[in-house]
């Protein structure tokens, strides 16, 4: 081929890495395209950073889902995710924490995930959203 456009989503975790990951692709794309005797253009758009949850906004929304709902309703998730989310600007001026709501049906067979064409709100998982970020706002109001 005498031209190749190469294009791709770039997520990372920490904003050190972040910083980084221009100059990362630049030097790679330098490499090869340098190894084949070709030229090359990089653009590269820096999106949104990576969602970083404020700790103890955090914790208030897990204790306020624990004390609403009780702890077999709340599930930590131990690991980061990768997902591209715009809510980390937000955090960028005030505290907060993203949480899941599991907005599936338990008592399916088939619970197709979130984005497949097929999937289902069940949309009583509002109810719990909603209280738990009252309970959540009361709290914090309290502790001022």
């Amino acid at each position: 081929a005498d031209h190749v456009q190469l294009l791709g989503t770039v997520r990372s975790l920490h904003p050190e890495t972040r910083t980084q990951l221009p100059n990362w692709i630049e030097n790679i794309v330098a490499n090869v395209c340098h190894s084949f005797g070709a030229r090359y253009q990089v653009n590269y758009r820096q999106g949104v950073p990576s969602v970083q949850n404020d700790y103890a906004m955090t914790q208030l929304l897990q204790s306020s889902a624990e004390e609403a709902w009780s702890c077999d309703r709340v599930q930590v998730l131990p690991e980061p995710s990768l997902g591209a989310e715009d809510f980390s600007v937000y955090l960028e001026h005030a505290p907060g924490s993203m949480f899941r709501l599991g907005v599936g049906y338990k008592d399916r067979i088939i619970n197709h995930p979130l984005h497949h064409p097929e999937f289902e709100v069940d949309e009583s998982a509002i109810i719990t959203g909603v209280v738990t970020m009252a309970y959540a706002a009361y709290k914090y109001y309290q502790s001022r």
